[in-house]
Order: C-alpha cells, then sequence, then structure tokens
C-alpha cells in the first residue's frame, strides 16, 4: 500500500484504489466492525470477533455462546450485547470477559459508551447504566428500548422508545425528560455539540429535536428504513443510508436541518447501507446494496472507488480514529482494509 495518498486529491488524478485494499475473508456473516487501536475487530452475527492487524494477520477471538445481537466501541474496548442475556467486552490485548448478566436472561438489545467509561445497556424495556467503580442503575420506559446513545457532556442517557425518546440522569434524582413523537423509534444519536439529538424511525424518516426548547426537526423523505448514521467531523452534517444517495442533513446553524434541504452525494443504482465519516476530513464512506464501496469528499461530492460491485450488500464500515485506516465487510464476510 502507499502511504502518501492523500482522500482529498482531485478525482481525476486517483479514481480508483480497489488494487490498495487488503483483502480479509472473515467466512462468516459480519454485523458490524470497530478499530482497536489500529486493529480491526470484526464482529460476526454469532460468537465471534475477528481483530485484524494492518498487515492482515487474523486472530479469531470467541466472545459469546450465542447471537451477538448489538456492539459498540470507544477504540480501547468493543461492548457487546449478546441473546444471553450477557454484557461482553473485548479488550485491545483480545481479552473477552462478561462485563454484566441480566437477571432474566434476556436478550440485550442495545449498547452504548460514555467517554468516562461508563456501560449503558438494555433489556427488554429497561436501561442499565454502570458507571466506572459505581453500581447499577435502572429506568424503565414504557416500551421496549429501540436504542441507547449518552451525551457528550455530563452522565445524560438518551434512551429511544415506541413515541419517543426519554433523557436519564442516572446521577440525578427526579423525573426523566420525554421527548414526544408519534412512531417507532429504533436508534438515536446526540449531535456532537450536544445541541440536537435525532432518532432513526421504524418508518422511511429521521426525527431530531433541538434541546435547548424541544422543536421538532423532520427529516423524511427515504424509501427506506434509515439502518446507518454518522455525524461529520465537528458536527456539522449528519450522513444517512436508507436512499440511493447518501443523504447529508446540515447542523451547522442553531435551527439544525429546519427549513434546509439535505445534500445528495454519491448516486447509484443502489441503496446505500452504511456510511462512516472520516474523524478528522470531510469526507465519508459509504457502502451499498451491491457491495460498491466509495469515499466521497463532502465540500463538492467527489468520489474514490475503494471497492467494486461485488453482489452482497455492505454490512460494516468503520474507520480508526487517526482517520489512517478504513475496514469493511459485507453480509457474506467479505471484507478488507485500506490504509490511506
Amino acid at each position: 500500500m502507499m502511504s502518501d495518498f492523500n482522500p482529498l486529491q482531485e478525482q481525476e488524478s486517483i479514481v480508483s484504489v480497489t488494487d490498495r485494499v487488503l483483502p480479509v475473508a472473515i467466512g462468516a456473516s459480519v454485523t458490524s466492525v470497530h478499530f482497536l487501536g489500529d486493529k480491526a475487530a470484526f464482529v460476526g452475527a454469532e460468537e465471534k470477533v475477528t481483530l485484524v492487524d494492518p498487515a492482515g494477520a487474523m486472530s479469531p477471538v470467541e466472545v459469546a455462546f450465542g447471537g451477538i445481537l448489538c456492539s459498540t466501541s470507544d477504540g480501547k474496548r468493543v461492548v457487546m450485547g449478546c441473546d444471553d442475556g450477557k454484557v461482553v467486552v473485548l479488550d485491545r490485548d483480545g481479552t473477552v470477559s462478561t462485563f454484566a448478566t441480566d437477571a432474566k436472561r434476556r436478550w440485550i438489545d442495545s449498547v452504548a459508551l460514555h467517554p468516562d467509561g461508563a456501560v449503558a445497556w438494555s433489556a427488554g424495556k429497561t436501561a442499565f447504566v454502570q458507571a466506572p467503580k459505581g453500581e447499577v442503575k435502572f429506568f424503565e420506559v414504557p416500551s421496549t428500548v429501540g436504542g441507547l446513545a449518552f451525551a457528550p457532556k455530563g452522565l445524560r442517557l438518551a434512551i429511544a422508545h415506541y413515541n419517543g425518546v426519554t433523557l436519564w440522569f442516572p446521577n440525578m434524582a427526579g423525573n426523566a425528560e420525554v421527548l414526544e413523537w408519534a412512531g417507532s423509534h429504533l436508534g438515536v444519536t446526540f449531535s456532537p455539540d450536544n445541541k440536537f439529538l435525532v432518532t432513526a424511525m421504524h418508518e422511511p424518516a429521521l426525527h431530531g429535536w433541538r434541546l435547548v426548547d424541544g422543536k421538532h426537526m423532520r427529516m423524511t423523505g427515504y424509501p427506506a428504513r434509515v439502518r446507518s448514521i454518522s455525524w461529520s467531523a465537528g458536527g456539522k452534517g449528519l450522513a444517512t443510508s436508507g436512499a440511493d444517495t447518501v443523504i447529508i442533513w446540515p447542523f451547522a446553524s442553531k435551527d439544525g436541518p429546519m427549513g434546509k434541504e439535505p445534500a445528495m452525494l454519491a448516486p447509484l443504482k443502489a441503496k446505500v447501507t452504511m456510511v462512516a465519516c472520516h474523524p478528522k476530513q470531510d469526507i465519508l464512506a459509504a457502502g451499498y446494496s451491491d457491495g460498491t464501496i466509495l469515499m466521497v469528499r463532502m465540500t463538492d461530492g467527489a468520489e474514490i472507488l475503494v471497492r467494486a460491485n461485488k453482489g452482497q450488500p455492505v454490512s460494516a464500515l468503520a474507520w480508526n480514529a487517526k482517520g489512517t485506516l478504513l475496514a469493511f465487510a459485507d453480509q457474506d464476510g467479505d471484507a478488507g482494509l485500506l490504509e490511506l
């Protein structure tokens, strides 16, 4: 691989970097990928995580006895929720530990990590939080938890559920705040500046609230459900899947996307299945239902081909913290690493 590749070069000078991709054969379905330092952690649908270093050396790690339902990472560990009621942690050195076990052995549907090390997880209608060296605290919402997210500042947890989102401060007494909107909310994220909250809904739409006053933001027009979202570096845009282009909603102003049209980049005759914004620059990676992966410059839409059409939908896509490595995989476990 060439170390002098600059992803911001003009499209005319570099159209394709497919020859620089290091192929990785996971050999089983991959549902997500995270980076532990410079090692890519490919999370399988069942039992196993495969660690891959930049040279392509693979280390399969058994992490569960059944299905892995969800995962998240802070770059130091991968936290996973499993169908046997366990919350499992994989550290950088490959060590696996059980962080928590649900008393009723219910499925762990959602997990979230706070920058200070706190872990959140959900089972059924109940959300749990454990801070480092703290006791486990829990909060029950009206229906099954659809998603969890910590606010970027303070120990505040957003719990998505049917008809809205509950904002809960685990360390404070008193009632939690509920942001209401009819429908099923299946994922949730705070903007990096802590000014907005956005959910992905069961219907093909996003919904948002401006946190200072609870004002609603409707983001509609998708032909399919939005299953992947990613904030741009600095949080000025929210990139999403769910259409045959990457939809990017503007969040640079105090009104967010209210009254504004989104940018639509990298159109293909295939649906966008995964998006991952670069951690430092205004570029993103997009994976499609036909297996294509593109890098896209958000300022002008210039595209670079990372992976050509291979037939299976892209199911996992992530950058390392430095933005020097891109990892991807499709539903069959055909994966790769690109070093920039």
